[in-house]
C-alpha cells in the first residue's frame, strides 16, 4: 500500500517552500503512512540550510530514472501474482469439486444399497435350478356332500337303523324343556302301528318299516313314529294322504293313552322318511286347542325326529366326504 502506487513521487523539485517545504494536505501522513515530520525534515528544505541525504541519487547531475520501465515492471509483478491468484484458485476449485463429486457418489452409494438391500456381491451358480412356480388346478373341487341326499336315496342310505339308535338315552330335552322316555318299538308291518286309515296310505306308499318311541312330561304322553320309504317322492305322498294316525305306545311306565278320547296328531316327511306323532293327556281327558301344553309337546318330539333323521343323513355324508376316491 505505500510502496508503487499512483501516489508515487513525482521528480524533486529545485528549491521554493510551496513544493518541498511543506507537504500537500493528506500527503505526508495519510497516503504514505510515514512518522509525524517525515516531509519537514531535511526533504524539503532551503539550499544552504545542510545536506540532506538524496532520497532519488542521480537525479541531480545524473542520469534520470527510467519511471516507465519501473511502471512496467511493477506491472508485470502485478500480472503474474493475480495469474498465481487466478491460477490457485482454479486448482482449489478443482480439488473442492472432485471432493464433493466423490461425497456425491458415496452418499448415493450408500443409500442405494440401503434402500436395495445392498448390492449383491455373489454369482448365480450355473447348476442352480429355478424355483418351481405353484400350480393350481383349472378344476373346481367338487361341492361337499349333501346330507339330505342320503336320507333321500336308499343307494346312499346304507348306515343300521334301529329304534335305539334313532331315539337314543332315557330322556330328551328340548329348549330347556325335560322328557322321559318309555318304550320304543320297531317293525316291517307299518299298518300294525297305525290307526284308523294310516295303515292302507303306508301301504300303498310302499312303507318298509315304522320305529316309535314315546315320551312323557307332566301328564302328557306322545308318541312319535317314524316310517321309512323308499323314496323320497313316497314319502311325501304318505304325508299328504295320511288320515288317521299312529297308534299310541304305553309301557315302561307309561300307562294306554289316547284311546276312546281326543287327541292331537300330526304328519310331515323329510328325505324318504315320514313321521306321524300322537299327543294327549295319559289321564284320557280330552284334548282341546286350549291346551297348550299338549301343542309344545308335539312340537317338541316332532322337531326332536326331524334332528335325528337329518342327523343321520350328515353323519353319513361326513364319512363319504372322508373316504378315499370320493
Amino acid at each position: 500500500m505505500s510502496f508503487g502506487g499512483p501516489q508515487w513521487p513525482q521528480e524533486p523539485q529545485q528549491g521554493g517552500q510551496q513544493g518541498h517545504g511543506q507537504q500537500p494536505q493528506g500527503h505526508g501522513q495519510q497516503g504514505w503512512g510515514q512518522p509525524q515530520g517525515y516531509g519537514q525534515q531535511g526533504y524539503g528544505q532551503q539550499p544552504g540550510q545542510g545536506q540532506a541525504p538524496d532520497p532519488f541519487p542521480g537525479a541531480q547531475g545524473g542520469a534520470t530514472p527510467d519511471w516507465g520501465a519501473l511502471a512496467d515492471a511493477s506491472a508485470s509483478r502485478n500480472r503474474r501474482k493475480r495469474w498465481l491468484i487466478i491460477g490457485g484458485g482454479a486448482v482449489a476449485a478443482l480439488v473442492v469439486g472432485a471432493i464433493v463429486a466423490t461425497a456425491v457418489v458415496a452418499s448415493g452409494k450408500k443409500n442405494d444399497e440401503a434402500e436395495n438391500g445392498g448390492v449383491p456381491t455373489g454369482t448365480a451358480s450355473a447348476t442352480a435350478e429355478p424355483t418351481p412356480e405353484p400350480t393350481f388346478s383349472s378344476v373346481a373341487p367338487p361341492p361337499p356332500p349333501n346330507p339330505k341326499d342320503y336320507i333321500s336315496d336308499p343307494k346312499k342310505d346304507k348306515a343300521p337303523l334301529s329304534a335305539e339308535g334313532l331315539f337314543p338315552g332315557k330322556k330328551l330335552t328340548m329348549n330347556k324343556r325335560p322328557y322321559s322316555k318309555g318304550a320304543t318299538s320297531s317293525t316291517t308291518d307299518c299298518a300294525a302301528v297305525t290307526q284308523g286309515g294310516l295303515g292302507a296310505v303306508l301301504k300303498k306308499n310302499g312303507c318298509q318299516r315304522v320305529l316309535r318311541a314315546t315320551y312323557v312330561k307332566d301328564g302328557v304322553a306322545v308318541t312319535v313314529g317314524v316310517a321309512v320309504f323308499p323314496s323320497e317322492a313316497a314319502a311325501l305322498k304318505a304325508k299328504n294322504q295320511a288320515t288317521g294316525g299312529i297308534a299310541p305306545l304305553a309301557g315302561a311306565g307309561v300307562r294306554d293313552f289316547c284311546h276312546a278320547t281326543v287327541c292331537l296328531r300330526r304328519s310331515n316327511s323329510v328325505g324318504r322318511y315320514a313321521y306321524f306323532t300322537q299327543a294327549g293327556f295319559s289321564n284320557g281327558k280330552k284334548v282341546t286347542k286350549a291346551d297348550k301344553p299338549i301343542f309344545q309337546a308335539s312340537d317338541d318330539i316332532a322337531t326332536f325326529a326331524f334332528n335325528q333323521i337329518y342327523a343321520r343323513g350328515r353323519s353319513q355324508a361326513s364319512a363319504a366326504a372322508g373316504a378315499p376316491g370320493e
